[in-house]
């Protein structure tokens, strides 16, 4: 018994040494590796990880002038008054409904155009409008807002052509108006994003077998047919997967978009959490109150993301680890 006992220790030993050995040997060959990601880890853990500790603020009265040290603590009382606020209701509708829409979209429209593209046999013209396409997704929202704040305005260019071509008397506030407003922000960021998403739906695309298409066509499928019955069940698990991950950004509408649009006349229907925290924490200095409205966000948002890694898991065998 004694003998088995000291040879299973020995063995144990021995394993710890070879792990310790391949671990050095790793290390040794991939060293300039880690010289090289340090930067990165430091500036990461400056800027993101750091700042973190500023989160104890919602907790207190926070005054800048007594700082974190100093501010009189006050405990749950800004989360309880953040749900008492009057207009709090409606910027989390707000952000949900404009954030819905912009996934449902962003969701379909690549995935059609994708379809489509996909039906061109000319590589040349392909390559051409999937370039034109995607160009957009690297252009800044400052530079955009600009351009549909001028394009949109009463006597911009879209007016213009409803009163001359379409006989529209009136002008369309598209960004005085609650509804209208809505509209342009889905619609622009689907015009921005989808570019990026059909490049995701046409790589799914250029992994699907052929021989599938082979056998359909030998069945006398059109193509159609070969379209419904092979391709779009093909692309369903990808489109699970990006579904299920866009779960997590359902509290997230897009700030620099819709800060470089709204005003005050769209408020009742354009006004979303980010929007909010930053006219409540930096326009009007309520800085404990914004960090709890940006922590509610922040755990929803991440019991969100754990539930769409659980579906993308379940659903498409989606797996990070």
């Amino acid at each position: 018994m004694g003998t088995t006992t000291r040879a299973i220790a020995g063995n144990e030993v021995l394993r710890q040494e070879t792990d310790k050995s391949k671990s050095r040997g790793i290390l040794k060959r991939t060293w300039p590796l880690h010289i090289m990601l340090l930067p990165a880890v430091i500036l990461q853990f400056i800027f993101v990880y750091v700042p973190l500790g500023g989160l104890v603020i919602a907790f207190q009265d926070y005054k800048p002038y007594d700082g974190i040290f100093h501010s009189k603590w006050v405990g749950l009382e800004h989360f309880k008054f953040m749900f008492d606020y009057p207009d709090i209701k409606q910027v989390i509708t707000n952000t949900a409904l404009i954030a819905g829409l912009k996934i449902i979209c962003g969701i379909i429209v690549p995935f059609v155009f994708a379809l489509l593209l996909n039906e061109v046999s000319f590589n040349p013209f392909k390559r051409t409008v999937q370039t034109l396409v995607y160009l957009p997704y690297f252009i800044s929202w400052v530079f955009l807002g600009g351009i549909l704040n001028d394009m949109l305005a009463s006597d911009g260019i879209i007016n213009s052509v409803l009163h001359n071509w379409f006989g529209v008397k009136e002008s369309i506030l598209f960004l005085g108006d609650g509804n209208w407003f809505r509209f342009v922000v889905v619609l622009s960021d689907v015009w921005q994003q989808f570019g990026y998403g059909t490049i995701v739906y046409l790589a799914a695309l250029a992994g699907v077998n052929p021989a599938l298409y082979e056998a359909a066509e030998v069945d006398g499928a059109t193509r159609w047919k070969q379209t419904w019955h092979v391709t779009i069940p093909s692309l369903l698990p990808i489109v699970i997967v990006v579904g299920t991950l866009a779960l997590g950004n359902i509290l997230n509408a897009g700030f620099d978009q819709i800060f470089n649009l709204y005003n005050p006349l769209v408020y009742s229907k354009g006004d979303i959490i980010d929007t909010f925290v930053y006219r409540t924490g930096i326009l009007n200095g309520q800085y404990s109150l914004a960090t709890a409205v940006g922590i509610f966000k922040s755990l929803i948002g991440f019991v969100l993301i754990i539930v769409g890694y659980k579906l993308a898991q379940k659903y498409a065998d989606y797996k990070i680890f």
